[in-house]
């Protein structure tokens, strides 16, 4: 037992920076809490003395019966009774108002630490390496920054404080029932400890259901997700009734273990009411004998019913936090792993405001770490600045790798890349990669406007340079025609545009970046010829002095490039110009004559 505890508090101890950095607002919680105990344990010994004076005093105000001081009696008896009301209202208000300063300081922490723990999160997923998001998929990263840290939010909040204000209440609830009468105090609390039990029990096998409903929850969430994404290829195999009954049938396990769970909790509030009665009854039966043998008064019956019903809440809240600490523990336990992995890449000291553009790799080799697959062997060659680069090969030959290596998405296994003679290591990451304007093979577009999509490198830009950009693309033309133009708002992922317009929104993206060095990978592949010759033309003749390198299995523009780079497996078999490539008559050659032939074909 002490082993899972300590596990529970080795894995909520990373919290503890938190709890230190808002420790003044937890310890004004605590002084509040305080606070509000005492006026709410006050008001039983008031109802006390009032019911001992009703008692004590209705057979004397009898006894004044046809006499004219009965008047004068009753008065001062009904003045009694309200102020005994009048000061339960006012400590009921006071209470009320510390309850409500408790919740502002501790509720209120556990939010600033949810909002401090989720940007933490986030800032560390950003910082993370290719290979982490390769190995993880997005559904467990958003679990984590979402519903992980809500549940470590309710320890912090909920759970510290309810703690908190079970142990001061415990402490002076249990002080002033010995304080009155301590046998008595030994058979009301008798129940209570089974009934934190029962409880405790019962949680745990309603946590454990919960957790069986939330998988199948998610089941049920990725199946909808993925069948609604692709839609288009559900109805082109008319599958809708297959994935209908599969639907369904996952909906059967959800309600079946929905309605498991409901059986459990319908026993939740029962076993608490038969607690209660039992303590209340025990109180009363007890009572009532020491009120016989005048150990105690009458109003001490009704005093400890109260402080009874006063602790019932925090004997019931123990089963409650204690599941609540563990939930947390699990989920703060799954956040430590992300926020203990480390990027494989090491920032570098060295900051440039700008860069020439001389790109250099030396004897380059590369194994992706998630498969293990060598995608670079021994690759070396230069490109000068404001050269235009084209690199291509079959599809795996390395070619997108290449792209990421010299983005330092990855570190190379052997050799190394050079920028302006430095090494690619050296180069702060941000800083490096805000010299680079980069167009990936699977293009990304948000659900935004076309306007904010091209502009999201900067999102400084005028209308002027967003049109310009969008002209030098090739797409100005097709965005004009849409509805609202630039302030057209996009579907997910770009759904409602074509894939050559897609590709065209993200190249104008890179080109309006303005940055020295241009990567476009495989991303004019969805371009007819002609639309390729006039991006190709615009790299060539208006970014002159960028240096620019295209990834592309097609080469609608041979002549357009310095030098063109020949990857097959990973090796560069081929480097020169188009002319002394074909002139080899090699590899090059091949796949020039055999895209020759199939555009003939088509």
């Amino acid at each position: 037992m002490h082993r899972k505890v300590f596990a529970l508090l080795k894995d909520l101890k990373y919290l503890n920076k938190y709890l230190w950095k808002y420790k003044w607002r937890l310890l004004a919680g605590i002084f509040f809490v305080s606070v509000a105990n005492i006026f709410g344990v006050i008001p039983p010994m008031v109802v006390r003395h009032a019911f001992n004076l009703i008692k004590d005093n209705i057979n004397l105000y009898q006894s004044f019966s046809g006499l004219s001081g009965q008047h004068v009696f009753y008065t001062l008896f009904v003045k009694s009774i309200l102020y005994f009301s009048a000061l339960v209202i006012i400590l009921a208000i006071c209470k009320g108002l510390f309850m409500f300063f408790m919740r502002q300081t501790i509720i209120v922490m556990s939010r600033f630490i949810e909002y401090d723990l989720r940007n933490e999160m986030y800032a560390h997923y950003q910082s993370l390496d290719q290979s982490f998001y390769k190995s993880h998929n997005t559904g467990d990263l958003m679990s984590r920054v979402s519903e992980d840290v809500s549940r470590v939010r309710m320890y912090l909040g909920p759970g510290i404080m309810y703690t908190i204000n079970t142990l001061v209440l415990f402490i002076m609830v249990i002080a002033v029932m010995i304080n009155v009468n301590a046998e008595l105090t030994f058979y009301v609390l008798t129940p209570l400890p089974i009934l934190a039990i029962s409880i405790f029990y019962v949680m745990n096998i309603i946590n454990r259901k919960s957790e069986r409903i939330q998988r199948q929850l998610s089941r049920l969430t990725t199946m909808a997700q993925e069948v609604f994404s692709g839609i288009r290829v559900v109805k082109s195999y008319a599958a809708e009734k297959r994935f209908g009954n599969l639907f369904d049938s996952e909906s059967d396990i959800y309600k079946s273990r929905s309605l498991d769970l409901k059986r459990v909790e319908a026993l939740f509030f029962p076993i608490i009411l038969l607690m209660i009665g039992f303590s209340t009854l025990l109180t009363i039966y007890i009572g009532g004998i020491q009120v016989m043998q005048g150990k105690i008064s009458t109003g001490n019956i009704v005093e400890f019913i109260m402080y009874v019903s006063m602790l019932t809440w925090p004997v019931t809240s123990l089963g409650w936090i204690a599941s609540l600490v563990q939930r947390a523990a699990a989920s703060q336990k799954r956040i430590n792993e992300f926020l203990q992995t480390k990027s494989a890449l090491t920032d570098g000291h060295l900051h440039k405001d700008k860069v020439l553009g001389h790109i250099e790799l030396k004897n380059l080799s590369f194994t992706y770490p998630e498969t293990g697959v060598k995608a670079i062997k021994n690759i070396s060659f230069k490109i000068s600045k404001g050269q235009k680069v084209a690199i291509v090969g079959k599809t795996g030959s390395g070619k997108s790798t290449l792209a990421d290596l010299i983005l330092r998405m990855y570190d190379p296994d052997e050799g190394c890349i050079l920028l302006d003679h430095q090494p690619l290591s050296d180069y702060q990451l941000s800083g490096l990669r805000a010299h680079i304007a980069y167009v990936p093979q699977d293009v990304f577009l948000f659900s935004d406007t076309i306007a904010h999509n091209i502009d999201f490198g900067t999102r400084q830009s005028d209308a002027d340079s967003i049109k310009t950009a969008a002209i030098q693309a090739a797409v100005d033309e097709e965005i004009m025609q849409l509805p609202e133009a630039y302030q057209t708002r996009l579907g997910e992922r770009g759904v409602t545009l074509s894939g050559g317009q897609k590709q065209r929104i993200s190249i104008a993206r890179a080109f309006i970046q303005n940055r020295q060095i241009l990567i476009l990978d495989d991303c004019l592949s969805a371009l007819d010829t002609l639309t390729e010759e006039r991006i190709l033309h615009y790299l060539k003749e208006v970014l002159s002095d960028k240096t620019a390198i295209i990834i592309t299995h097609r080469i609608a523009s041979p002549t357009t490039f310095d030098q063109i780079l020949v990857l097959d497996q990973g090796c560069l078999v081929e480097q020169g110009t188009h002319e002394s490539l074909m002139k080899q008559k090699s590899y090059y050659y091949k796949l020039y004559e055999k895209q020759k032939i199939e555009e003939k074909l088509i």
